[in-house]
């Protein structure tokens, strides 16, 4: 057995006959770590204890913890005080779940830029474990403002080994998040489904519901603001085709818009058709910018629905405000010259799989000794079986090269 501590509080340890192990200490210096089933695989290893060892619950409650980063032998951090809770929608009931994570001062992680919050995404339905993370290089090769920084990490939450998971910024107007005014005039908001509608929020006149995560102390009068502009945006768009003087590009930046629309419909992600997880800023006078990108894990032939899993067809761009975005022939042009003008860089995600898949390697024996779900397709995250964690990620390339071919095919 190797326990990654000190030789004094491993000596400790055995001499107490393994009550050392069973109760959290208060103000530690060090965490416990034992990696004798899950061996060290190349990545951080983060060390996580709640409060008297309290089970995570819900999004809702957070509980006082300790944190620690471990390398091979030794830590690599202090010990760190957040408080730390459920994340996720339908992801959080899964039996291995994510977390938010909240410090009681800035740090910075893994060489991230400094904020008190995090989020720790567990993958659990995408057999693969590198579709979000591949968004991520996406998204910065083609120049989004802001991507959310990703690094994996394998977890032990309360002495326990979690499995592989993605260390990541969350979304949150800051100077090296997202980088807008904090003002009661300016707004970051998410685009939610009506299964799960977090305060604050509005609902727009065409049923769309928005959660607003800035300002933080909104005003009714600031609440007002968004909403009539959101309903303007909504009147605009439903008179987009008789309405040729009023031009798009007064209402949205289309910069952003392609960029976030691009990657959304090459990975043909499920929830990125207006349905949720889709994150816009607007600042009063300007014009309603797209992103960041989030959420990516039904992407890349991983969806739910049987429908929505070919390579083949379009699928963003046939919903909700996309499906009326898409109606002005300026969108159209400048879509189709936007795919022209960065065709390599689609091309390179899938040449560049291989790169991802090394960092990773050795922990996914970890992963699926802890969680051995490669062919288990019970849950309705998990899709098809796999025999190995190869086939998992050929038959992504596979849909990937496909996809492209079908894009390229159909301009």
């Amino acid at each position: 057995m190797r326990i990654c501590l000190p030789r004094f509080l491993v000596l400790a340890a055995l001499l107490l006959g393994g009550c050392f192990w069973e109760t959290p200490e208060s103000d530690p210096d060090y965490l416990m770590l034992d990696d004798s089933r899950y061996p060290y695989a190349g990545l951080p290893r983060v060390v996580i204890e709640t409060e008297d060892f309290r089970e995570l619950r819900d999004r809702e409650t957070e509980f006082s913890s300790y944190f620690q980063i471990y390398g091979d032998t030794v830590p690599e951090t202090d010990v760190l005080k957040l408080t730390v809770r459920g994340r996720g929608n339908s992801s959080f009931k899964m039996p291995k779940y994510g977390m938010k994570l909240e410090f009681d001062e800035k740090v910075s992680l893994l060489g991230m830029p400094k904020n008190r919050d995090w989020a720790l995404i567990a993958n659990f339905g995408d057999k693969t474990h590198l579709r979000n993370y591949m968004m991520t290089r996406l998204s910065e090769w083609l120049g989004a403002k802001f991507t959310p920084k990703m690094q994996f990490v394998e977890l032990y939450l309360n002495r326990k080994y979690m499995g592989l998971y993605l260390l990541a910024e969350t979304v949150k107007v800051a100077k090296n998040r997202v980088n807008i005014a904090e003002n009661d005039s300016s707004f970051l908001f998410e685009r939610e489904g009506s299964k799960k509608l977090d305060p604050p929020y509005v609902t727009s006149n065409g049923g769309n519901s928005f959660h607003i995560k800035s300002p933080k102390n909104l005003s009714e009068s600031s609440k007002k603001m968004l909403l009539d502009h959101l309903n303007d945006v909504e009147h605009f768009l439903s008179t987009l085709i008789w309405n040729s003087d009023n031009h798009i590009e007064k209402w949205f930046d289309l910069d952003d818009y392609l960029l976030y629309y691009w990657v959304q419909e090459y990975s043909k992600n499920e929830d990125g058709n207006f349905s949720r997880s889709i994150f816009m800023t607007w600042e009063k006078g300007g014009t309603i910018h797209f992103g960041p990108l989030w959420d990516f894990d039904l992407a890349f032939g991983n969806e739910s629905y049987e429908e929505n899993q070919g390579p083949d067809d379009w699928y963003i761009r046939r919903y909700r405000w996309n499906r009326l975005i898409f109606k002005d022939s300026v969108v159209q042009h400048r879509a189709r010259s936007y795919w022209k003008d960065h065709r390599r860089e689609f091309k390179a995600l899938i040449d560049s799989i291989p790169v991802y898949e090394k960092i990773i390697r050795k922990a996914i024996d970890n992963e699926y000794r802890r969680w051995p779900v490669l062919q288990n397709k019970e849950n309705w995250a998990l899709k098809a079986p796999y025999d190995t964690y190869r086939e998992a990620v050929d038959d992504m390339k596979d849909w990937m090269k496909k996809r492209y071919k079908w894009i390229e095919d159909n301009q």
